[in-house]
């Protein structure tokens, strides 16, 4: 059976409150609002949530977020496509209606809570988030990834700290609860989650349509999240189209399907604090409407079924992107973490250079596109121009302190010539900013990719002259396509981006995941 390592894992207080029934106390207050004094409550490190079902080979439906961080003031509606929808809350309240509005509400808890942490970030990736994660964890915490706005780690207050970080302590006392009230002609009434909403025609959602059945349920950050349980095969429907296009060739369609099964069996850890698996946009794999797939989606999904890529028995950090400009990135080119065997730096087809490609030889790269693949990308090349009122905004979110931009450098690339630290200095003798790896895009979401030249192209401004779309590691989608026009095969392809991986079926996967 396959069991996913997870770093998120409530501790005795979370369990002990979460088997209390949380939001269901919530619900027993009856709108109560009257306040007794307590003793000081023991701190928990967040809401308690209950974690999703981990994905196996016997068990493989995932919980995917339509819409998370809910709750607040307004409403909440969900319509069914075709029939009604039925809704059952966990205490047994149960309503019919092709329509639902849910308007949110404060309710006072039966007791004051106390939320206590220690916070490292935010981070530009989960990736990078699990890094500091696991450097924590091995420093004897007990961390756990969150993202209530962006990445973060949290660890209880108390714990070992690590060199050269210094984590921010958060408290406060929870008082209060956003819960749903469900709207009707006789009035309204108060919902107790978890929420089953089963849509036998459809849920509209987005724009969208989808099967369910779903879920609305607490989070750990205060709000609510409307998740789609959903088979991984279902789910595969609504990913490929939306992330390579209907339109491949079938042989990049079949690789974008084994790679986005690996990456979702790899990363069902990634929301595990609020209680599901991933998330619909791109900080996990898009998920739309599976009624886009067609017929040549269906058939590749269908022609893998089952199957993942593998390193030693355990599904790949299956990351992909949509072009690399003609050379791959290795993994701690684009994240802070150790160096993964089947994701290295190689070019992709460009001829005439070596590698490692310093800043000479990445203007020579960026200059031809001879011999590469996928360079009829719209973004295989591309120019940006920055100005000084731009950088310094990026500089100042780190640094409040920092006055204006006045240079821009390179201060050291990774073997494909990415740029993994790029400094921004202010005034002679004053401050400096310098962004790493995923930073800089996450700080310059202006620039495609960190593969890329700059130099000054007047007062105040700078050009910067780069190649690719997305991080570079891993399969380039513009790179499968082309490869697949050629004639190559779903596995020859595979090899090419994940060199030494193997294609095995889930069950044939063993142990917990890296």
């Amino acid at each position: 059976m396959l069991q996913i390592a997870r770093l998120t894992r409530p501790s005795r207080l979370a369990q002990a409150t979460l088997q209390l029934g949380f939001f269901a106390l919530v619900g027993a207050a009856g709108g109560c609002r009257a306040q007794v004094t307590t003793p000081r409550p023991e701190a928990l490190l967040h809401l308690p949530v209950a974690p999703p079902p981990a994905v196996t080979a016997a068990q493989t439906q995932l919980w995917v977020a339509l819409g998370a961080h809910l709750g607040g003031p307004g409403e909440l509606s969900l319509r069914g496509a075709k029939g009604a929808l039925r809704l059952r809350d966990a205490r047994g309240v149960s309503a019919e209606a092709p329509a639902f509005t849910l308007r949110w509400h404060r309710e006072a808890l039966p007791k004051p809570l106390l939320v206590r942490r220690l916070v490292l970030g935010p981070f530009a990736s989960f990736e990078s988030a699990e890094t500091m994660a696991q450097r924590w964890q091995a420093a004897g915490a007990q961390p756990v990834i969150a993202r209530p706005r962006d990445w973060e780690v949290w660890a209880p207050a108390g714990s070992p700290a690590i060199p050269g970080q210094t984590p921010r302590l958060v408290e406060r006392r929870e008082t209060q609860a956003w819960v749903p009230l469900l709207q009707e002609p006789s009035g309204a009434r108060l919902l107790v989650g978890p929420i089953r909403i089963e849509a036998p025609g459809g849920l509209r959602w987005n724009g969208g349509l989808f099967a369910g059945p779903f879920r609305l349920q607490a989070d750990a950050h205060g709000g609510w999240t409307l998740v789609e349980q959903v088979p991984v095969e279902r789910y595969l429907l609504g990913v490929v189209p939306h992330e390579i296009g209907a339109g491949a060739p079938p042989a990049a369609l079949a690789a974008q399907s084994v790679l986005a099964r690996t990456w979702a069996l790899r990363n069902q850890h990634r929301f595990s604090v609020d209680g599901y698996h991933l998330c619909a946009d791109t900080q996990c794999q898009v998920y739309g409407d599976p009624r886009h797939a067609g017929t040549a989606v269906s058939r590749a999904i269908a022609a893998t079924g089952g199957r993942v890529l593998a390193w030693q028995g355990q599904p790949i950090h299956a990351v992909y992107h949509a072009t690399n400009g003609g050379v791959s990135a290795a993994f701690e080119e684009v994240w802070a973490g150790s160096p993964l065997p089947y994701l290295q730096a190689a070019l992709d087809g460009a001829r005439g250079l070596t590698l490692p490609l310093d800043a000479t030889e990445v203007s020579r790269l960026l200059r031809t596109s001879a011999g590469a693949v996928g360079a009829d990308h719209p973004r295989f090349r591309w120019q940006r121009q920055l100005n000084a009122a731009t950088l310094t905004a990026a500089a100042r979110a780190l640094d409040r302190r920092f006055g204006e931009v006045r240079r821009v450098s390179v201060l050291q690339r990774g073997p494909s010539g990415r740029v993994l630290a790029l400094e921004l200095s202010g005034d002679p003798g004053g401050s400096a900013v310098v962004l790493r790896r995923d930073a800089i895009r996450r700080s310059l979401r202006q620039l495609p990719s960190t593969l890329f030249v700059v130099q000054p192209a007047g007062p105040g401004r700078w050009r910067f002259e780069g190649g690719g779309f997305g991080h570079g590691a891993g399969l380039s989608q513009a790179g499968a396509i082309d490869l697949a026009r050629q004639g190559w095969s779903l596995e020859r392809i595979l090899a090419r981006y994940y060199p030494g991986t193997q294609l095995l079926p889930l069950s044939a996967l063993s142990g917990s995941a890296p």
